[in-house]
Parts: C-alpha cells; structure tokens; sequence
C-alpha cells in the first residue's frame, strides 16, 4: 500500500482502488489532491493492473467538487493552470489502459461529478447525488463536463443540468444515462468488487483495444472509428489469448486469459 496525504491507494488481486481521503472537506479537489491522484493513477498503470476503481472516504461524499476556497482568488493565468491540472487527470482515468470504475458513494459535484465521467463505468450508492454545479459560482464547468456530459446523456439533459447547476440523485442518474447502475449504498462495495473481479478475469489485451476503440468512437468521424476499430481487431489475432479464446470455444472449455 502506497500513502500520499490525501489519497489512499491500494491494490487488491490485480485491482487498484484510489481513494480521495478528506472527508472533513468531502474530498473536494485542492492542487495537492489532484497532483497526488495523478500520482496513483501512474502507480496504477506501473502496477499494470486490470481494472481501477475511484471512490471517496467517509460516508457523506465521492467527490464534492474543486476546493472553492482556494479557487475563489485565482486570476485567469492561475485559473488555466488548475484547469489543465484537472484535465490532466480526468484524461488519465479516460485513457488508463484498464478499465476505470467511478464508486460513487455520495456527493459528485463539479469536479468529482466530472472525473466520474470521465471514468468507463460508474456505479452509485443509492445516496449519491450528482450535479454540475459551476453556474452556482459564476463559472461553467472546467474539467471536461461541458464535453463528456453531451456525449452521455442526451443534450437537453446535459444543457439543464449544466445551465441550471440542478442536483439530481442516484435514481434520476440513473435514467438519464449517467451511471450504469444504482445500488444500495451497504451493497455499494460488494457490487465494485463484482464487476472487478469480472473485468480482471477478461483478457486484458482485448479489454484494453475495446477501450481504446469505443473511446476512438468520441474523437474522429465514423469512417476513421471504423477503420480503427478493423486495425484492432486484426491486431489482437496470433495473441495468446485470441488463441486461448477460441479453442476454448471450439473445445466447449473455459478460457485461461493471461
């Protein structure tokens, strides 16, 4: 187990969990923070896990946001800096070469909300409560949830929510699209470590193109996802666990991925 100040970081059969760890600020985002779940997103990809899971401490949050008492001074210089920071990171658990999970165990507002997105999977406590709540302060989101948000909800949902700052909890998420499933928030833990387990049993190489693949599908035209997806496809044939994959099919036998 690796320890920075405000983040937890452990690894558990091949499965990373960062924990933003202020719950006496509701593991708001200082640059501190965020440097430091830099750091535990590099020591994860080091560690070449098979999946990771991002979730908050305490009881009350995930992630409650940026820290508005260090942002409410910033000139816009400053600004451009705490916003590339959180860009940096959000980009890095949307490109991680495993599967990122979002534990959504309470508050997502703002930034947390946003670094959620940017996660491939999200699961929420039935208490979690989600909102883009910038307008609030006078600014708009700044870590990606002007982009990310229309792409997974429809654009009138991603509109309101942005342009009125609305909350809306784990259920209403859950309807718009915005979190692939809604537990109880005892459950919450036992769910993550289902799926976890499920993703480090798949073969890694394969999981990894799909990811890549199906984030292709947000950043270039139809033709060119297309033609990145066959080069793929073609590219994981003569891999070991292509080869593993299908005589297992063939021998009606469960697969052994590496």
């Amino acid at each position: 187990m690796t320890d920075w100040e405000t983040i937890r970081y452990e690894v558990d059969d091949e499965v990373a969990t960062v924990t933003v760890d202020r719950p006496d600020k509701l593991n708001s985002l200082n640059v501190a923070t965020l440097e430091a779940l830099q750091d535990a997103i590099a020591q994860a990809e080091d560690d070449d896990v098979r999946a990771l899971v991002l979730t908050g401490a305490g009881e009350k949050a995930f992630i409650a946001g940026a820290d508005i008492s260090y942002m409410k001074d910033l000139d816009t210089p400053e600004a451009q800096a705490y916003a590339e920071l959180g860009h940096d990171v959000a980009r890095s658990l949307e490109t991680f070469p495993a599967p990122t999970i979002a534990a959504v165990n309470g508050y997502a507002f703002g930034g947390g909300c946003e670094l959620a997105l940017a996660c491939d999977l999200r699961v929420a406590a039935e208490n979690a409560v989600f909102g883009q709540t910038e307008i609030d302060l006078g600014i708009v989101p700044g870590w990606g949830g002007t982009q990310r948000l229309p792409r997974l909800v429809n654009d009138e949902v991603a509109r309101r929510l942005i342009l009125f700052g609305d909350r809306i909890d784990a259920t209403d998420a859950h309807e718009y699209g915005m979190v692939g499933e809604v537990v109880a928030h005892d459950q919450l833990d036992a769910r993550i470590d289902d799926l976890t387990a499920d993703l480090a049993a798949q073969p890694k190489f394969a999981v990894a193109a799909a990811k890549e693949a199906i984030n292709a599908a947000h950043e270039t035209s139809l033709e060119s996802g297309l033609t990145y997806e066959k080069r793929v496809f073609s590219g994981l044939f003569g891999t070991h666990d292509q080869r593993e994959g299908m005589d297992a099919f063939v021998n009606k036998r469960d697969p052994e991925f590496e």
